[in-house]
């Protein structure tokens, strides 16, 4: 049976002379993005930007509470449109965080559940950091929803 080691641990006590390990991989502080947004109307394809998350900030996880919104609804987690740090134009993902779930009902649905939706991800962006966005689908929306995200930057 053998005995492997993640890159941090092998940093940090494999190698000789061990290695910096960086605070948003470990001993960092966790941040939390709140945005709320109180939907009188939101017509299917309207996209809401609720908060912004700075370059190299580590993302862990997050949460998104909706009311019932409405038949038919829907609502994915992505960013808009932004700059990364080198200064290239990054076009926006919808579902980039979370895939279309159903609103019908009240709820709490994860985003960044998986590494496919870039859960554990470091954020790249110029000073602006990344406009998080929810996307309604599937129909008029009145209601409230909540988008939380907590992260590591130091």
């Amino acid at each position: 049976m053998a005995t492997v080691y993640s890159i941090q641990k092998t940093k940090w006590n494999q190698n000789v002379p061990s290695e910096f390990i960086k605070t948003n991989e470990q001993s960092g502080r966790m941040r939390i993005a709140y945005g709320e947004f109180e939907a009188s109307s939101l017509t299917a394809g309207d996209v809401i930007q609720m908060f912004n998350i700075p370059n190299g900030a580590r993302l862990i996880d997050g949460y998104l509470f909706n009311d019932a919104l409405g038949a038919s609804t829907t609502l994915s987690v992505g960013f808009a449109a932004h700059t990364n740090s080198s200064g290239a134009s990054v076009a926006a993902s919808a579902a980039a965080y979370m895939t279309a779930t159903s609103t019908v009902s009240a709820g709490r649905n994860d985003v960044l559940p998986t590494l496919d939706k870039n859960g554990g991800s470091v954020v790249d962006a110029n000073q602006d950091g990344v406009p998080f966005t929810c996307t309604l689908a599937g129909g008029n929306a009145t209601g409230t929803i909540v988008l939380v995200v907590r992260y590591v930057v130091d």
